[in-house]
Protein backbone atom coordinates (compact mmCIF):
# COMPACT_ATOMS: atom_id res chain seq x y z
CA UNK A 1 0.00 0.00 0.00
CA UNK A 2 1.14 3.49 -0.80
CA UNK A 3 1.32 6.07 2.00
CA UNK A 4 -0.80 8.23 -0.31
CA UNK A 5 -3.57 5.65 -0.64
CA UNK A 6 -6.85 7.53 0.02
CA UNK A 7 -8.25 4.54 1.93
CA UNK A 8 -5.49 4.36 4.51
CA UNK A 9 -4.69 6.88 7.12
CA UNK A 10 -2.06 6.89 9.82
CA UNK A 11 -3.31 6.84 13.36
CA UNK A 12 -1.73 7.78 16.62
CA UNK A 13 -1.63 5.25 19.40
CA UNK A 14 -2.30 6.76 22.78
CA UNK A 15 -0.27 5.42 25.65
CA UNK A 16 -1.24 6.13 29.23
CA UNK A 17 1.62 7.51 31.28
CA UNK A 18 1.14 7.97 34.98
CA UNK A 19 1.97 11.51 36.04
CA UNK A 20 2.48 13.30 39.30
CA UNK A 21 1.93 16.96 39.98
CA UNK A 22 4.83 19.05 41.25
CA UNK A 23 5.07 22.63 42.38
CA UNK A 24 7.68 24.80 40.69
CA UNK A 25 8.56 28.34 41.70
CA UNK A 26 9.51 30.49 38.71
CA UNK A 27 10.33 34.18 38.46
CA UNK A 28 7.27 36.13 37.22
CA UNK A 29 9.08 37.51 34.17
CA UNK A 30 10.14 34.01 33.11
CA UNK A 31 6.63 32.65 33.62
CA UNK A 32 5.17 35.44 31.47
CA UNK A 33 7.60 34.67 28.65
CA UNK A 34 7.05 30.93 29.06
CA UNK A 35 3.28 31.40 28.62
CA UNK A 36 3.92 33.25 25.35
CA UNK A 37 6.27 30.52 24.10
CA UNK A 38 3.75 27.81 24.98
CA UNK A 39 0.94 29.69 23.23
CA UNK A 40 3.02 30.21 20.08
CA UNK A 41 3.81 26.48 19.99
CA UNK A 42 0.20 25.60 20.74
CA UNK A 43 1.19 23.55 23.75
CA UNK A 44 1.22 23.85 27.53
CA UNK A 45 3.86 24.94 29.97
CA UNK A 46 3.72 21.44 31.41
CA UNK A 47 4.48 19.92 27.99
CA UNK A 48 7.37 22.35 27.45
CA UNK A 49 8.84 21.51 30.85
CA UNK A 50 8.35 17.78 30.29
CA UNK A 51 10.19 17.93 26.95
CA UNK A 52 13.05 19.96 28.43
CA UNK A 53 13.43 17.67 31.43
CA UNK A 54 13.29 14.55 29.23
CA UNK A 55 16.11 16.01 27.14
CA UNK A 56 18.22 16.68 30.24
CA UNK A 57 17.67 13.14 31.52
CA UNK A 58 18.41 11.67 28.08
CA UNK A 59 21.72 13.56 27.85
CA UNK A 60 22.64 12.45 31.37
CA UNK A 61 21.90 8.81 30.49
CA UNK A 62 23.95 9.08 27.31
CA UNK A 63 26.87 10.60 29.23
CA UNK A 64 26.82 7.83 31.83
CA UNK A 65 26.69 5.18 29.12
CA UNK A 66 29.62 6.75 27.26
CA UNK A 67 31.61 7.00 30.49
CA UNK A 68 31.04 3.29 31.24
CA UNK A 69 32.18 2.35 27.73
CA UNK A 70 35.28 4.57 27.97
CA UNK A 71 36.23 3.19 31.39
CA UNK A 72 35.75 -0.36 30.11
CA UNK A 73 38.09 0.32 27.17
CA UNK A 74 40.63 1.94 29.50
CA UNK A 75 40.57 -1.07 31.86
CA UNK A 76 41.01 -3.45 28.92
CA UNK A 77 43.89 -1.41 27.56
CA UNK A 78 44.96 -0.76 24.00
CA UNK A 79 47.25 -2.71 21.73
CA UNK A 80 50.02 -0.27 20.86
CA UNK A 81 51.89 -2.81 18.78
CA UNK A 82 54.81 -3.09 21.23
CA UNK A 83 54.02 -6.58 22.50
CA UNK A 84 54.19 -5.16 26.01
CA UNK A 85 57.87 -4.20 25.71
CA UNK A 86 59.30 -0.71 25.94
CA UNK A 87 61.85 -0.34 23.16
CA UNK A 88 62.89 3.17 24.00
CA UNK A 89 63.98 4.74 27.26
CA UNK A 90 62.19 7.74 28.71
CA UNK A 91 65.32 9.86 28.47
CA UNK A 92 65.62 9.15 24.78
CA UNK A 93 62.15 10.44 24.19
CA UNK A 94 62.99 13.75 25.85
CA UNK A 95 66.38 14.35 24.24
CA UNK A 96 66.60 17.38 22.01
Amino acid sequence: MSPWDPFTCPRATLVYVETQNVTVALPRALLRKLKVVAARRETSISALLTASLEEIVHHEDEYESAMRRALGRARKGYDLGTGGELRVQRGELHER
